[in-house]
C-alpha cells in the first residue's frame, strides 16, 4: 500500500471513527446530574479532550490495520 493511500484513508478513517467515538466519550449536564441554569440538559458536562482523543487513535488505528491487513491480503482487491 502506497503511503499516500494509507495517509488518505487514515484521514476518511479517522472522521468516520470521530463520529462514532463521541457518543461514547460525552457525558451530558442530564447524566452528570447538576444542569446549569440557562443551558440544554444535552450539552456536555465537562470536556474530556484527551480521553476522546485517545479512545480516538485506539480505534482508529485498530480501523486502519484491519483495512490494511484486508488490501495487504487481497480481501479488498485495488481499484
Amino acid at each position: 500500500m502506497d503511503i499516500v493511500f494509507a495517509l488518505a484513508i487514515y484521514v476518511f478513517i479517522w472522521w468516520i471513527v470521530l463520529f462514532a467515538v463521541l457518543p461514547f466519550v460525552v457525558r451530558t449536564q442530564e447524566e452528570h446530574g447538576e444542569v446549569v441554569p440557562r443551558t440544554p440538559e444535552s450539552a456536555p458536562d465537562t470536556q474530556r479532550l484527551l480521553r476522546l482523543f485517545l479512545v480516538h487513535t485506539l480505534v482508529d488505528s485498530l480501523v486502519l490495520a484491519i483495512v490494511y491487513l484486508a488490501i495487504t491480503y487481497r480481501l479488498i482487491p485495488p481499484a
